[in-house]
This record gives structure tokens, sequence and C-alpha cells, in this order.
């Protein structure tokens, strides 16, 4: 019999005058039926409580049997694992940079649900971005770059390439109260931050004084700035949104679907840095548009100029 043990965050409850029932991690509570098993030696097995030889040199051999059917049926189901669950971002490199108000607690969460986390600089970016793709790291390298200000204009295009390597492209900035976490990037077709400019600008009937603002031509910052709180909140963000992109280049062997994470793909949040408030906004991808024809007359002009004589 395998060594399998309650799943994290599930557990046995024993309903006086009842059958077992199981709550599950997400909260449920479903009756088990133990057939001619006991539920002491269930509770027992599954909590760790006794040995597995035990189990085998027992002279009860249907009763172990039945037993041991029972704890596949709750592998089977998810609610019981025969392996220490592995850390939600083990094996995934995590590259970090920007201001270290911020990246030093991303840094921290993120290794501390497995990642290994590497400071970068914007030359390294540049070159994982003209790097070949690499067919045996996709899905498990990450960019995540965090600004205390406003972003200046064309820092981020370099690193908007990174997705088309098939590195997740994760990143936050500050403009006055107002921290933008953007959407993570993993795939071609995701939203880059190119893509959130466009679509912020269109949005806006002060899409002019926006283009200004982002330019520079702004009086000095005068924050506020991330405070520790606020600092956590922020990390704790990103780094849910690495995990559910690990989770979605686990696929089915994390009981995780893509589409079951590809909303975090497409979701623009914004908090308050001065009550933590956080509001989420929907956002897609800005398809390629073909450019404008010549007008009519332009054609025109240009074919005379080039008729002989």
């Amino acid at each position: 019999m395998t060594r399998s043990r309650l799943a994290p965050g599930t557990g046995i409850v024993t309903v006086p005058g009842g059958a077992l029932v199981l709550r599950t991690s997400g909260g449920e509570f479903l009756r088990i039926d133990t057939g001619g098993v006991t539920g002491e030696d269930l509770v027992r097995r599954l909590a760790g409580e006794g040995a597995p030889e035990d189990d085998e040199t027992s002279d009860e051999g249907a009763h172990t049997a039945e037993l041991a059917r029972l704890v596949e049926a709750f592998e089977a189901a998810g609610h019981a694992l025969s392996t220490p669950p592995r850390a939600p971002l083990a094996g995934r490199t995590v590259h970090v940079l920007g201001d270290p108000v911020l990246t030093a607690p991303v840094a921290r969460c993120a290794g501390a649900e497995g990642a290994e986390v590497h400071r970068i600089t914007p030359d390294g970016v540049a070159e994982l971005a003209r790097a070949a793709p690499d067919v045996g790291a996709e899905g498990r390298v990450a960019v995540v770059w965090c600004l205390d200000s406003p972003v200046p204009e064309g820092l981020w295009d370099t690193a908007d390439r990174l997705p088309g390597r098939r590195i997740a492209w994760l990143r936050c900035h500050r403009e006055g109260a107002h921290s933008w976490i953007e959407p993570l990037a993993a795939d071609p077709g995701d939203v880059t931050s190119r893509h959130l400019r466009l679509r912020r600008l269109a949005a806006t009937p002060a899409h002019r004084e926006l283009a200004a603002y982002w330019a520079g031509h702004r009086t000095p910052d005068t924050g506020p700035h991330p405070t520790e709180a606020s600092a956590a909140l922020i990390a704790a963000l990103l780094t849910a949104d690495l995990i559910a992109w690990a989770w979605a280049g686990a696929g089915a062997g994390a009981g995780v679907s893509r589409a079951a994470v590809l909303p975090v793909r497409r979701r623009l949040r914004r908090i308050d840095l001065r009550d933590l408030t956080l509001t989420e906004h929907p956002v897609l991808p800005v398809p390629d548009v073909a450019p404008l024809p010549a007008p009519a007359a332009a054609r025109t002009r240009a074919g005379a100029a080039g008729a002989r004589p």
C-alpha cells in the first residue's frame, strides 16, 4: 500500500452520531462510504498514524485490500497524495529588476514559493529578448520588472518581445498615488505594455495630456511611495500571477486547465496606495493592422512623377 496522506487543505470530519465526512480544500463536505473499513482505520491510515507495513502483514487480507481501494479512490480524486506536493514555482526561474522597494518583497515571495530568483539588468533582459527560444526552458522562465514611477518612454519596448521567446513578462509601475499591475504575458498573443498604453489612451478623453505625462512633461514626483504594507500587497499579487502561469504550464498534471488561468492574462489591476483599494479592469491585446492606403491624389502624383515622357 502506498504511503498516501491527505492532501493539503483537506480533512476528515467525524460527525457525532453520523458517518465520516471529507472536507475538501475548497470547503465542500462529502460523505465517505467506508464499506467494510472502519472509520478509525481510514482516519489512522490517511492521517499518517501507523506504518503501511502493518497493513500489509495483517491477517485480515480482505480488509487490507478494501482499505487500499479507499486510499486509491482518495488519490484519484486528488484528496490524497503519495508524495509531498511541490512548491508551485519549483523548477521556474524568475528574473527580477527595478526599484528595490518592490523587487525585494517580490524576490522573497517568489523564492518562498520555490522559484529560483535572479537579479537582472535591462541589458540582461535585452539579451533574453534577442536569444533564440529555448524549447527546454519554455514555460519555466519569467521576468518581473517593478517601477516606483511612470514607465519612461520606450523602456519596456524590448521586454515586450519576451513572450515571443516563450518567456513570461510581468510588470508593475506607479503613477502618482496609483500602482498598476499589468497582466502577465507568456505567449505571442498576450497583452504587452505597448497594448496597455494604446488601450489607456483610447479610453480617456485626456489622451494628449496622458501621453505628455508619460513622456516626462510633468513636475517632479511627490509620491506617495509604496509602504511596507502596499509593497507586500503588490508582491503577493505579482507572485499569484506567477503561480497561475506555472499552473498553466503544468497543464493537466496540476489539475488546472489553461482556460482557467487565462483571465489573469487579460486583467489590469490598479492599487490606490493611500487606502490599498484594488480595482480590476479587463484588457485585450491590440491586433496589428495594415497601414492605411495612400490618398488617391497622392497616388496620382506619385504615378505622374514616375512616368516617362
